[in-house]
């Protein structure tokens, strides 16, 4: 009984004590004088990240030159989104198909990772379909630091 009194009297105590420990709040100079350092780099989000890796992704290397000249922007672009995406996010084997416009249409398909020198790379298939006539490009592809993609080894056929 005596113990039970003992830890019922500590508890305003640690409550108060908790409330001393309460987060910490610090004041950011308005001070504008002072510039901020040179070698400070600002970290984006991951979703910019990945925006601006796909966006530095040359989607035309990936593709037979002679099927990429006829494809549509709006084909281009759909192409070039599946490209990257089933590079970053793929599974291995497991086609990612994209539809453009005028009869236009393809996929994509990506081995698994090998890391090179601390390089991510993959094998790709992707095969471009425009009205009856299919064209294929094998290659490897590996990730840059900046997160794109670029066509290391190529193989058309």
């Amino acid at each position: 009984m005596q113990r039970l009194a003992r830890a019922i009297s500590l508890l305003p105590a640690l409550a108060l004590a908790a409330c001393a420990v309460g987060p910490q709040v610090s004041v950011m100079s308005t001070d504008t004088t002072t510039p901020a350092p040179a070698d400070v780099t600002t970290l984006q989000a991951p979703a910019q990240t990945t925006a601006t890796a796909a966006s530095q992704t040359d989607a035309s290397a990936f593709v037979d030159p002679a099927a990429y000249s006829q494809l549509s922007a709006k084909s281009k672009a759909q192409l070039s989104t599946a490209q990257f995406n089933a590079l970053q996010f793929g599974r291995v084997g497991a086609p990612r198909n994209w539809t453009g416009d005028n009869n236009q249409s393809g996929s994509i398909t990506v081995g698994p990772y090998v890391r090179v020198n601390l390089i991510d790379c993959r094998t790709f298939v992707d095969t471009v379909l425009i009205g009856a006539q299919s064209f294929v490009k094998n290659g490897t592809a590996c990730r840059g630091a900046d997160g794109s993609w670029s066509v290391t080894a190529n193989k058309t056929g």
